[in-house]
């Protein structure tokens, strides 16, 4: 089977997170990185080609798929509105090591990292990032371009608004509603319901 062939926009640590991703899913040939500011000339071993200037040479090149490797939940979204103009599609990645529940939905342009579990029924919105080892539980609803990060629990029901930030190893008790663009720190404690935009951290969580 022919695979199809993919760019990654950003060629950073979370850019060189999602190369191995797909290195380690064996389903898409990697064209290589545009970035906008590029710092080496290779990422795994895979080519830096340039700017962004090169998008539409590369989608008249035949390169359909891409995806928006950047760990900046706004800098993400804007990122895939450019892609999407170029013309390219941004398909979900799941790594061959994540575990995936019955009925789970996941959002084109979403990625789901190494050893990240999605319980069953939850859903995943577009641009969503689910980093190494999170714990999405049944019936959780992650939003547009919301990151749960490395080691996150989000126990069953929670829901996380658009361009949410969940920092690493915190954990969220069940039916918790955390509001578009909040911030919660890494290791919190997440018992309340916390309000859009609102920055939190601590044990349990409280504003900061």
């Amino acid at each position: 089977m022919t695979r199809q062939r993919i760019l990654l926009l950003g060629a950073g640590g979370h850019g060189k997170a999602i190369a191995d991703l797909l290195l380690a899913s064996g389903r898409y040939d990697i064209t290589g990185f545009v970035d906008a500011a590029p710092k080496a000339s290779q990422v795994l071993g895979l080519p830096v080609l340039g700017d962004e200037r090169l998008l539409g040479a590369l989608a008249g090149q035949g390169v359909a798929l891409a995806h928006a490797a950047v760990g900046d939940n706004a800098k993400r979204l804007a990122a895939a509105g450019r892609l999407r103009a170029a013309g390219f599609a941004l398909p979900s990645l799941i790594h061959p090591a994540a575990l995936i529940g019955h009925g789970a939905r996941i959002g084109d342009g979403a990625a789901i990292l190494a050893r990240a579990v999605i319980g069953p029924e939850a859903e995943i919105g577009p641009l969503a990032l689910i980093n190494t080892g999170a714990i999405v539980e049944h019936d959780c609803v992650v939003a547009e371009a919301a990151h749960i990060g490395p080691g996150v629990v989000l126990a069953g029901g929670v829901r996380v608004g658009v361009a949410a930030l969940i920092g690493a190893g915190a954990v969220v008790r069940p039916g918790i509603i955390i509001g578009a663009g909040a911030v919660i720190g890494a290791g919190a404690a997440v018992v309340d319901d916390i309000a859009p935009g609102a920055r939190v951290a601590g044990v349990p969580a409280r504003p900061v």
